[in-house]
């Protein structure tokens, strides 16, 4: 697939555009007619949304952002006759989106749920695995910074050996789970600093001051 058609040009950059929707900072104006960047962490994912204003725009959040992704890469799909370079590429536009959106001067959330809604497109048992991960790293450690991060470091493996029966990824799928896995732990890096210094908050639906995910 070229990657400078028209076709192709315009299905990233709407990726892009879609993944920068603050789905986050949009529900905490709606739910407490706050901006959460200047709340709790200052993060805009789902977490901190769900600490500083509620479990239930944290869910709305976390929904929002996950179908962002996996409407990304779908929309790929749709117009690319199923191009597994088209749906990885956007997807990695997408979750760029929502890591670094335009509208906040580049100043996003780490992208697990974005990416959590990619993988579900490109390949569900492994985002499923990927989900078990997180979910069991999370609940018997009680870091969602942790899960996350586990989870992001697990899923490169679990997208090789469950990408189709019998049959490894593309390259381009390969090196586009291994960019995405890289860029939700670079995000956590604050986090992974604070796991070692036994300073990170164990995560509850409790207003807090810091964020983990």
């Amino acid at each position: 697939m070229s990657l400078f058609t028209p076709t192709t040009i315009l299905l990233l950059a709407a990726a892009y555009f879609l993944g920068s929707i603050p789905f986050g900072l949009i529900l905490a104006r709606l739910f407490a007619g706050s901006d959460i960047r200047k709340s709790g962490s200052g993060n805009i994912g789902a977490t901190n949304v769900a600490r500083v204003v509620g479990p239930s725009a944290g869910i709305l959040t976390l929904a929002f952002d996950i179908a962002k992704g996996a409407a990304a890469v779908w929309l790929a799909g749709r117009f690319t006759d199923q191009s597994s370079t088209a749906m990885t590429l956007a997807g990695v536009a997408a979750l760029l989106g929502h890591c670094f959106p335009v509208w906040l001067r580049f100043k996003g959330g780490k992208g697990v749920a974005t990416a959590l809604g990619v993988f579900l497109m490109l390949a569900p048992l492994a985002a499923l695995g990927a989900l078990l991960v997180f979910i069991v790293v999370s609940i018997v450690w009680r870091y969602v910074s942790l899960g996350s991060v586990s989870a992001a470091a697990a899923m490169p493996l679990l997208m090789y050996f469950l990408w189709a029966p019998g049959h490894a990824p593309p390259l381009v799928v390969d090196f586009g789970t291994l960019f995405a896995a890289a860029l939700v732990i670079f995000k956590h890096d604050a986090n992974l600093q604070r796991l070692v210094d036994g300073t990170e908050p164990k995560f509850s639906f409790g207003k807090s001051k810091e964020d983990t995910a």
